[in-house]
């Protein structure tokens, strides 16, 4: 790996790490304040947790050899504590373990308020372990969704450049099934629950637009392609700005027609929807569509928020609606709009079929995994506080802190 290259990638790593805690701020804004503590607490705790696995065995299983099952993961044990892999290897390796450590992190938001931190971290744990290394796996490593194409005798292959399939349609299925498993919170009704600090929110999503540059393209310095013929790091950088901008006007003109008014919290969420959505595609769109995904991602998501309280799932802060809805989304799009395979620019259904496979065998093995799993922790040690605890606050009861000191 040449210096501007190696540069970038411990550029990019650094960028998507600050991520965690962008969605650390962007989540604790959004809960009340006797929450805003254990909310936190959440992700930096999978910072912790997953970033020793990763190191330990789960860089290896994102990595499928030659002849081994496409569908399992790589050897845990092949390089245990990357003990043998290169100095280039490990800022490889360092890179994507911040993606796992978002892609856990992500799954919090939907049961706020509620969840015990110990219960948490083992969930995270063990979640990380059979689901999230095994998908980067398939995704990215050699497995099933990446020879998908191949495998089915067609001439394209699976797009997900970021993630859409492995982080957020995969945490985004998670996040369901936990809120299903944890249950809603005490008086679960429209407008009861609302942000107990706006700026804390809109910090949030600036941290995370800054750092999707790195999230996006970070792996145009891992795979050594800048200041190649290959690189397409122009692309990636106008498709991170303009589908995120444009998803922001799309869920707020939403919010304007239907509610009255735009909303910060809005404009926030609607940029992350955008960036959501333009994740597995920045490398693949012309940037003029990548605006009208944007825009559709931001409109759809703002509708889609609102399913919570019609189907009765408390997804607390809207990890189905935007991480999960906006993954499909962005996934999909790719198959109808990508740069010479996508339906409507050239190509023919094959780009469509193969993301549409991609996309619901995650969200199907994503969510029975972790609906299992959550069960089998809240029926054995207990996932969920007591409800009066909740009512308290959880901040108190389960790190003994207080997000805020306002008097003695």
């Amino acid at each position: 790996m040449d210096s501007g290259n190696l540069a970038w990638s411990v550029t990019a790593t650094a960028l998507v790490l600050f991520m965690t805690p962008g969605v650390a701020f962007f989540y604790g804004g959004l809960v009340k304040a006797k929450s805003v503590v254990s909310m936190m607490m959440m992700s930096f705790g999978a910072m912790g947790l997953v970033g020793v696995l990763w190191i330990l065995y789960g860089s290896n299983m994102t990595v499928i050899a030659e002849g081994e099952n496409q569908f399992l993961s790589g050897n845990p044990f092949s390089d245990f504590g990357l003990a043998g892999t290169s100095s280039d290897g490990l800022v490889v390796s360092a890179y994507g373990a911040t993606f796992a450590i978002i892609t856990v992190a992500l799954i919090s938001g939907a049961i706020a308020d509620r969840a015990k931190f110990g219960s948490w971290m083992i969930f995270a744990g063990i979640w990380a372990t059979v689901v999230y290394f095994p998908v980067a796996a398939w995704v990215w490593g050699g497995g099933w969704v990446y020879n998908l194409g191949s495998n089915l005798g067609l001439d394209v292959s699976v797009i997900d450049y970021a993630g859409g399939t492995a982080v957020h349609i995969n945490a985004g299925a998670a996040a369901l099934a936990l809120a299903l498993v944890l249950g809603k919170r005490v008086g679960f009704q429209k407008g009861i629950h609302k942000p107990h600090n706006v700026p804390l929110v809109m910090l949030g999503a600036a941290i995370l637009w800054f750092g999707w540059f790195g999230f996006n393209a970070g792996a145009e310095g891992t795979f050594s392609l800048l200041g190649t013929a290959d690189s397409k790091v122009g692309l990636i950088v106008i498709n991170t700005l303009g589908a995120t901008a444009a998803a922001i006007i799309g869920w707020i003109v939403v919010e304007k027609l239907k509610d009255g008014k735009p909303t910060a919290v809005g404009a926030a969420s609607g940029a992350v929807a955008g960036l959501v959505a333009i994740t597995p595609s920045c490398a693949a769109l012309a940037p003029g569509w990548a605006l009208l995904l944007g825009v559709i991602a931001g409109a759809v998501c703002a509708f889609a928020v609102e399913l919570k309280w019609k189907l009765g799932y408390d997804d607390s802060l809207d990890v189905v609606g935007v991480h999960l809805v906006g993954g499909i989304i962005g996934t999909l799009y790719i198959g109808f709009f990508a740069t010479d395979t996508g339906l409507f620019t050239g190509g023919t259904g094959a780009q469509l079929l193969v993301q549409f496979i991609a996309a619901f065998g995650v969200l199907i093995y994503s969510f029975v995994v972790a609906y299992l799993l959550g069960l089998l922790i809240e029926k054995t040690i207990g996932f969920r506080v007591k409800n009066e605890d909740e009512i308290a606050g959880i901040d108190t009861v389960v790190h003994g802190e207080e997000g805020y000191a306002l008097a003695d």
